[in-house]
This record gives structure tokens, C-alpha cells and sequence, in this order.
């Protein structure tokens, strides 16, 4: 997936600030804290860049993970700040649905 690596970084560094035992007591909302709480990208221009030429793969990712979900789709794919925000928040299910069965495996 696009710029999964980038997202799994930012999501590494996330938990690296994080006390071990908050970590434990919010395993569950991991991914709302680390992607609900703030934006990844703020900024049209500042996310037209970091889409590039890979726009309509991530709408594609969005309009799939939303009908499949909500049955709807209802990110705005006009505002490029809206799907590149969006397609961060469902790669970001994966990194740390990744991350939460390592560390139970490590358990």
C-alpha cells in the first residue's frame, strides 16, 4: 500500500512517547489516539504533495473501505487534505492491528 511504511513509522513513533502502561490500559484505542486525535496532514498544497500521482489509488482505497463499512461513501474526494487524512486513518487500522498482535505474540 502506498506510503505504508511512512504511516507505520509515524505510528512507531507515536507509541515511543507513550508510557508502557498507558500503551497497555488503551490497547483498544490505540488507533483513535494515534490517528483520530489530530491530523496527519494539514494543508491542501502540503497534501496534494504527499498524494502525488498516487490520488486516485487512495480514493479507491477510501470509496472500498467505506462502502464496505458504512455502506456509504461520505469522505469529500474535492478537498485533498480530507482524502489524504482519511486514507491515513484506514492504513493505519492495518499498522496497528499489526502492532497488537505482535505484542501478543511477544506476551
Amino acid at each position: 500500500m502506498y506510503k505504508q511504511s511512512e504511516i507505520r513509522e509515524y505510528f512507531d513513533d507515536f507509541i515511543d512517547e507513550q508510557d508502557p502502561n498507558w500503551i497497555v490500559e488503551n490497547l483498544d484505542d490505540l488507533h483513535y489516539h494515534a490517528f483520530s486525535t489530530d491530523y496527519y496532514i494539514i494543508g491542501t498544497w502540503k497534501a496534494e504533495q504527499w498524494l502525488a500521482s498516487h490520488a486516485f489509488e487512495c480514493i479507491g482505497v477510501i470509496r472500498d473501505y467505506e462502502l464496505d463499512n458504512f455502506g456509504e461513501v461520505s469522505t469529500d474526494f474535492s478537498n485533498p487534505e480530507k482524502v489524504a487524512n482519511m486514507y491515513v486513518y484506514i492504513i493505519g487500522e492495518t499498522v496497528v492491528q499489526e502492532y497488537i498482535n505482535k505484542s501478543e505474540e511477544l506476551a
